[in-house]
């Protein structure tokens, strides 16, 4: 037994140093020194050129390429439909949960502390119907869950997929939103 827990060791350790290694690559990297905004607004310069190419005016190709963003979000009635996981192959199988709602908005929450996933689908039925955008009720609600051990990560990765919903559906980063939420406390 000891034995294979020190292979596993030993691979994870093997595993972490290639990926470090691998980051550290990335990050010296000249070519993967831009920024997420300049790819980002050469991208949709590059879709507003080839929108203009078909013949179509400026207005038309970027009425066009946004048709499907929803402009009028309403937090007010949004809900809380469905919460599912999956589970990823980072740091030896961290969870992730999604956070579904009405109006097709989605939030993420990382399952945390190699907590069971099971601790957050355990909240489930305490949230469903909800409106996710009232993060500081739920979170009343569910925090009496959490503890100080394991279930802990199962209340933060319903939080944290709280305030991705609540920052998509006011279109800023849920960073702001939280940040405004402590300074009125």
């Amino acid at each position: 037994m000891k034995s294979i827990i020190q292979q596993i060791t030993a691979q994870n350790k093997l595993r972490e140093n290639c990926e470090k290694e691998t980051e550290k690559a990335e990050i010296e990297n000249p070519a993967t020194s831009n920024n997420r905004r300049d790819f980002l607004k050469k991208a949709a310069l590059g879709g507003i050129v080839l929108g203009g190419l078909s013949g179509l005016s400026v207005e038309d190709t970027i009425a066009r390429t946004t048709s499907g963003v929803s402009r009028l979000s309403s937090p007010s009635e949004l809900k809380i439909t469905d919460m599912r996981y999956a589970l990823t192959a980072v740091m030896g199988g961290t969870a992730i949960i999604r956070i579904d709602t009405n109006q097709g908005i989605y939030g993420l929450g990382e399952v945390r502390d190699a907590a069971d996933v099971r601790y957050a689908l355990m909240l489930k039925s305490r949230i469903l119907g909800l409106n996710p955008c009232n993060v500081e009720m739920i979170f009343k609600i569910i925090k009496q869950f959490g503890g100080q051990a394991r279930q802990a990560g199962g209340v933060c990765a319903v939080e944290m997929a709280l305030w991705d919903i609540a920052g998509k559906a006011y279109g800023v980063p849920a960073y702001q939103i939280a940040r405004r939420a402590n300074k009125t406390d």
